[in-house]
């Protein structure tokens, strides 16, 4: 029998209000901190206005392609097979491919030395979208830890 149970439903998530995209919502959802969604639109709009005045492109443009570069393929899970515990590469479906950018990029965007959050991130999402800085980084380390236990991807079941 499983372990856990499938989700039958999930939350319904609504559009922000700027750029009418249930993914920027997602992403100013998860860079809030105690429920101040106000402070969180705030810094994320004036990333995105922060980028525009830099690159005089689009700058919600940038963050969906910023968020598609960090994006992961594949990723190691633990197996644990006659006692021991392999770690085998599998494929990242869609959802979790979308949560583990978004997760990457803000904890790499606090980690970064700015005068503001809203500095901060758009210099983050900046390097992403140029292939560059910790959340591209920590990609690629995911990407180099399932090439190196490839010989165990038979046990991905």
């Amino acid at each position: 029998m499983a372990r856990r149970r499938n989700k039958s439903h999930f939350r319904v998530i609504k559009p922000d209000h700027k750029f009418n995209d249930i993914v920027v919502s997602k992403f100013i959802n998860s860079m809030m901190w105690d429920g101040k969604k106000s402070t969180s639109e705030n810094i994320f709009y004036s990333a995105i206005d922060i980028i525009k005045e830099k690159t005089n492109e689009d700058g919600y443009g940038i963050f969906i392609k910023a968020l598609d570069n960090v994006k992961p393929g594949i990723e190691v899970k633990s197996r644990r097979v006659g006692g021991v515990t392999y770690q085998v590469p599998v494929e990242v479906y869609a959802s979790r491919k979308q949560s583990l950018a978004i997760r990457w990029i803000l904890a790499e965007a606090r980690k970064r030395t700015g005068k503001s959050m809203s500095q901060k991130l758009a210099g983050e999402l900046m390097d992403a979208y140029n292939n560059a800085g910790g959340a591209i980084k920590k990609k690629e380390e995911v990407r180099r830890m399932a090439e190196a236990n490839r010989a165990f991807s038979h046990y991905a079941w």
